[in-house]
């Protein structure tokens, strides 16, 4: 349900840009022959020629709608150009246009705060910049004014002709008795103008814009004229843009909330709300969104713009129409294993070029019955912790489906009917940035090579099966994840329920247990043509001396802490990078929560915290524990 904000002020400066039949722009910047010819992006299939994604304004103005299939396009427009979009798994690749998207949102970012909305659109907070450009050049002091900001459209402003409208409109932006709110608006316009001029000048693309003081109106007004052109909302305009306005039309009203104040209250228009109170939207609606629908029939909204260049999710997904419907359990998790490998090389290129990191993986699904009893059941989304690596990507995936299968068919588990899912998708979601200096707990364990490349968050690198090689004062080791042990979420499929770990989901760090294996020193080889056993035996915890080195270490006064082990120079040279420590600086109450074996070899190197140990008998917690 909508959220009721506050109006954090009503002078703010809040711009939304929105791109032109972007998908179609990015195919004529790759074939500029294309260009002024009429144009569609398909994504195609064999059933009557794919489905339209975009359309091209010249072949809108020859009847081309984005709602018809590709066969039809032709028929109405039979010079259209249909471009199909990329294809790689088996589904459609929009890696091109969101690359292009990013370049759009690196220049819009350049005034002020950049929330990136989706592809091809963008809010900006644009209040400082213009509060500054307000300040130092106001829009009266200027000889001139570029031509392009004279062509903004300005709600309220009447204007006859081409020439009078740039006259009225440049009357209206150098106004030095006009209202504060509306000087505001007046250096917004000037500003993204500005950056519209500069996205065509770099990207050779389009884009409209809408101008107000919020969020919501800033993006109502985006899309009232286009293409390459802006709007402006002034406070004393904003009942004229809504009054009319169907109610269908805003957002977060064009669904099941749209519909009840249609039927419920006979409101068809924005302005239809403005005859109810308060109280009574929050005797039908609930406070909070009560609340909500009258601040909006007024347009007020107090949603901020989120500082935000990159995507919040990644999503992969496919759709299946008519005869194409996956209908058995291999279908899909041979398509779950597509949608999966597409979005680990996506996580993994944020991981690496943004240094991100996702924690929750959903599935989505629309499915139906081959039975009409229970078709009006939604398919449930399934979340679990995600987990890096396209095969744990796809078993967590194939788990949850299954999970929200036999929900969905019957919660009793009958699952006598037949059923077909017409779309499948997976996101990834909660994606946070990686704290600053966080990098592998190995790095205080063994010397690094100051050439060699540390690898960031090392656990989540090659699907958490990479071996950390470690060296120990002339004995070498190879540490494996046995990932058998690992922690997370799982669904129970064989009960039918789903069972949580009390892991945190913001923690992606696994409980990983070790095994040494491939050690090879030359005191404890005793054939070579049998393998060492490993040197941790089986119940027994391993020493943490082997970690660490006191700092004796930097004073020459060298140790070897495995058994028959020497150190040579070189040896000798790596153990002085290892970790060093201060005995006055560790935590006591830290070392109280140490296993015991690992607590007593370190009160063996601490003769001055051992005195502080609790007796045994010391305290009336003794009398209650087992002997």
């Amino acid at each position: 349900m909508p959220v009721a904000r506050p109006e954090s002020s009503d002078s703010r400066v809040i711009a939304h840009v929105d791109m032109d039949c972007f998908y179609v722009q990015v195919e004529q910047r790759k074939q500029p022959h294309l260009r002024g010819q009429p144009t569609a992006v398909v994504q195609y299939n064999s059933w009557r020629g794919g489905g339209l994604i975009a359309v091209g304004y010249e072949a809108r103005k020859d009847g081309v709608k984005r709602s018809m299939r590709g066969d039809e396009a032709k028929k109405v427009c039979p010079q259209i150009h249909l471009i199909t979009v990329p294809v790689a798994r088996g589904k459609a690749d929009l890696n091109i246009y969101r690359n292009a998207g990013s370049e759009v949102v690196s220049i819009l970012s350049r005034k002020g705060r950049c929330e990136r909305a989706s592809i091809d659109e963008v809010y900006l907070d644009l209040t400082d910049a213009a509060e500054k450009l307000l300040k130092e050049t106001p829009p009266e002091s200027l000889e001139s004014i570029h031509e392009e900001v004279l062509k903004s459209h300005v709600l309220g402003l009447n204007s006859n002709g081409d020439d009078n409208h740039k006259e009225i409109v440049k009357k209206w932006l150098q106004n030095k008795n006009g209202d504060p709110r509306d000087k505001l608006l007046a250096c917004g316009a000037l500003i993204v103008a500005e950056l519209r001029l500069q996205v065509l000048q770099e990207t050779q693309f389009t884009c409209s814009a809408g101008i107000a003081h919020n969020k919501m109106l800033a993006k109502l007004a985006s899309g009232m004229n286009k293409p390459a052109q802006q709007t402006v909302v002034p406070f004393s305009s904003v009942k004229e843009l809504l009054e009319l306005l169907p109610i269908k039309k805003m957002k977060q009203l064009g669904g099941k909330l749209g519909s009840s104040l249609q039927v419920d209250l006979g409101v068809n228009t924005v302005g239809d709300l403005l005859k109810y109170s308060e109280e009574k939207l929050q005797d039908l609606y609930g406070v909070n969104t009560g609340t909500w629908l009258w601040n909006t029939a007024r347009g007020m909204n107090g949603e901020e713009v989120e500082e935000r260049l990159l995507p919040k999710s990644h999503a992969s997904g496919k759709t299946f129409r008519g005869p194409s419907a996956l209908k058995t359990l291999s279908s899909v998790e041979n398509w779950l294993k597509e949608l999966c490998e597409e979005l680990s090389e996506r996580l993994q290129t944020d991981l690496e070029t943004n240094k991100r990191i996702a924690h929750t993986l959903t599935l989505h699904a629309d499915a139906y019955k081959t039975t009409d009893t229970d078709s009006h059941k939604k398919f449930p989304s399934k979340s679990c912790p995600l987990r890096y690596g396209a095969g744990k990507l796809l078993e967590d995936a194939v788990n949850l489906f299954q999970c929200g299968l036999r929900e969905y068919m019957n919660p009793m588990g009958n699952q006598s009917c037949g059923w077909k899912i017409t779309n499948l998708s997976v996101t990834a979601s909660k994606i946070i940035a990686i704290p600053s200096g966080t990098s592998s707990i190995t790095k205080y364990f063994h010397s690094q090579d100051p050439g060699e490349k540390s690898d960031l968050l090392s656990p989540l690198n090659d699907s958490y099966q990479s071996e950390l090689k470690m060296e120990f004062g002339g004995e070498q080791g190879t540490i494996t994840h046995d990932e058998s042990e690992t922690s997370f979420d799982r669904i129970d499929l064989s009960s039918g329920h789903e069972s949580c770990s009390t892991s945190n989901q913001n923690e992606l760090q696994p409980k990983l247990s070790t095994k040494v294996t491939n050690i090879n020193h030359p005191n404890n080889i005793r054939s070579n043509s049998h393998k060492r056993k490993p040197t941790k035996e089986k119940g027994k915890t391993s020493s943490i001396l082997r970690f660490l080195q006191t700092n004796s270490s930097q004073r020459g006064q060298t140790s070897s802490v495995m058994e028959g082990g020497s150190l040579t120079k070189s040896q000798n040279r790596q153990t002085t990078n290892t970790w060093d420590y201060n005995l006055d600086e560790i935590d006591q109450s830290v070392v109280e929560e140490l296993p015991r074996e690992i607590r007593e070899e370190l009160y063996a190197l601490l003769p001055r915290k051992k005195a502080n140990m609790v007796k045994r008998g010391s305290s009336i917690a003794h009398y209650f524990s087992p002997k």
